[in-house]
């Protein structure tokens, strides 16, 4: 299933909108040409439908549009990356 990521940049954070009104998103800080992706977050009630899945692909793929590294400070994220090498090139080298 397709879901709509919003970037609300004021917010520091990509979003889906879920259809009780509900809020999946992941949070990050941006700094140094960096997005430090932080927090993922699905309610309960939509988890395991992709959701995340689809938040962290739309942020990865801002990433590279804009010429950022990443740092996968979420789990999830790095678990994503983990299943998806095509994005490891991202990560930001220590």
């Amino acid at each position: 299933m397709d879901y709509l990521v919003t970037h609300i940049k004021n917010a520091n954070r990509f979003e889906v909108l879920l259809e009780n009104g509900q809020t999946a998103y992941l949070n990050y800080n941006e700094f140094n040409n960096s997005l430090n992706l932080s927090h993922t977050y699905v309610p309960k009630s939509f988890e395991g439908k992709g959701i995340a899945a689809a938040i962290v692909k739309f942020a990865l793929d801002y990433a590279r549009k804009n010429n950022l590294s990443i740092i996968p400070s979420c789990p999830y994220v790095a678990a994503y990356i983990e299943r998806h090498p095509e994005h490891r090139d991202l990560v930001k080298q220590t």
